[in-house]
């Protein structure tokens, strides 16, 4: 019997936007300085049917940007120099991380961020806007009326949040009136924590597509450094089945959990992209997921 997980295929998002493939550009890293070099970037990864673009205003502040806006800046060069590129791409930035502070989604603050958002990159409207880190000082209330207007005057098409907890979903989505069409976690090999915390079972009851950041656990699992070496043991042995590197298999195990997650890549690299592209066909079946996963935990599944 042939028991392949699913890891292919596209992923639907509500608002009206186009489908979005499996894997997903991530511009965290997103700082050179040559505009040539950041247009093959994001035509590379359209081509290979990573139409998801991952932005956030807070992105260029480390990772060797200028400041805090940059890779949204750039982004925006990028579309202002080849304009054909937007309609190709869904467009998802992040708001609500203000430094010195450092978070913040009240409503003045949260709209503020939206609006410089879509100043910087040069379009009228955000494709998925989502809330960067939660705010326990902002009530659920208030970020959900700012992003249900964002939505009414057109800025936003679908909302979204990254790094909050199953409770904090809960909380928001009990006073938002659009649906809340992603959650953002980290989650990779080495880092399991929503399959244990209840995260992506909250995806599965809602219809919430996860967006898988740090999918190679900051590039930890294609280096080798710093993982238990069963893992990567484990790793290696599929790799060398499916004839692929370590990374790519890592990327198609986030891939294969039945919520259907995007892996967002944060490779800068056009020839990494081409390469990692391969996870989509990758195939693993019920006891390569569990090997990984009993490699990761470090303890026999009960």
């Amino acid at each position: 019997m042939n028991d392949n997980l699913v890891n292919g295929g596209l992923r639907e998002l509500p608002g009206g936007l186009q489908s979005v493939g499996p894997l997903a550009l991530g511009l965290w890293r997103f700082t050179t300085t040559n505009l040539d070099d950041a247009i093959a970037i994001v035509d590379t990864a359209l081509d290979l049917g990573m139409n998801l673009v991952d932005n956030a205003d807070v992105y260029g502040f480390d990772w060797g940007g200028s400041g805090f806006g940059a890779c949204e800046d750039l982004l925006g060069r990028v579309l202002a120099a080849r304009p054909d590129l937007r309609d190709r791409m869904v467009l998802a930035t992040k708001g609500g991380i203000r430094p010195g502070v450092p978070y913040d989604s009240g409503g003045r603050y949260l709209r503020e961020a939206c609006e410089a958002s879509l100043r910087r990159m040069g379009v009228d409207r955000i494709d998925l806007y989502q809330v960067h880190r939660p705010d326990n000082y902002a009530h659920p209330a208030e970020v959900a009326a700012t992003l249900d207007a964002l939505v009414d005057e057109g800025k936003v098409a679908a909302v979204g949040v990254s790094n909050h907890t199953p409770s904090q979903v809960a909380a928001l989505r009990a006073h938002l009136k659009a649906p809340l069409a992603t959650v953002q976690p980290e989650f990779s090999a080495a880092h399991l924590d929503p399959i244990h915390d209840g995260t992506l079972d909250q995806c599965a009851e809602t219809g919430m597509v996860p967006l898988a950041w740090s999918p190679l656990a900051g590039g930890s699992l294609a280096t080798g450094i710093d993982v238990a070496p069963d893992l990567l043991s484990v790793l290696d042995g599929l790799a060398e089945r499916e004839s692929v590197d370590r990374a790519t298999v890592a990327i198609a195990f986030v891939l294969t959990h039945p919520t259907a997650p995007v892996a967002i890549l944060g490779t800068q690299q056009p020839a990494r992209l081409e390469a990692q592209a391969r996870a989509a066909s990758v195939r693993l079946d019920r006891s390569d997921v569990y090997s990984i996963v009993q490699a990761s935990d470090g303890v026999p599944l009960p």
